[in-house]
């Protein structure tokens, strides 16, 4: 369904260096960049991810309301993102790493704010 996701960064070496450790722990390539417009990209064959400032010059802000989710192998992975995402400079938000249930089953999440704000989590879908 989607092609890519970016966000919005004030710091974008701080965002790189969150996601390059959270996205790591998810086995992914650390971000490559910066490209013309100062923007890092986590590329993979079913999508990309992206963070840079803004384009038209104004500071970033997070969506109130807005999610991103990282799919995860495992639990373990999902630890390892939350984990690996706080000692780089993310923010443990929620409850800790664990199963929930509801309308979509059992799933395996933890959920970070990264350091401009920018709410995600990694999810493993129980079966």
């Amino acid at each position: 369904m989607f092609t890519h996701l970016t966000v919005g960064a004030n710091d974008v070496e701080a965002s790189r260096k969150f996601y390059d450790a959270a996205l790591g722990a998810l086995g992914h390539e650390p971000g490559s960049g910066p490209d013309a417009k100062g923007r890092y990209w986590w590329r993979t064959a079913r999508g990309a991810f992206a963070v840079g400032t803004p384009i038209d010059g104004e500071p970033a802000c997070h969506a109130n309301g807005g999610t991103i989710g990282f799919a995860a192998a495992d639990g373990a992975a999902v630890d390892a993102f939350y984990k690996a995402g706080v000692e780089a400079g993310g923010t443990a938000i929620e409850d800790p790493p664990g199963i929930r249930g509801g309308a979509f089953g059992k799933l395996y999440l933890a959920y970070l704010r990264d350091p401009s704000g920018n709410k995600i989590c990694a999810l493993h879908r129980v079966v």
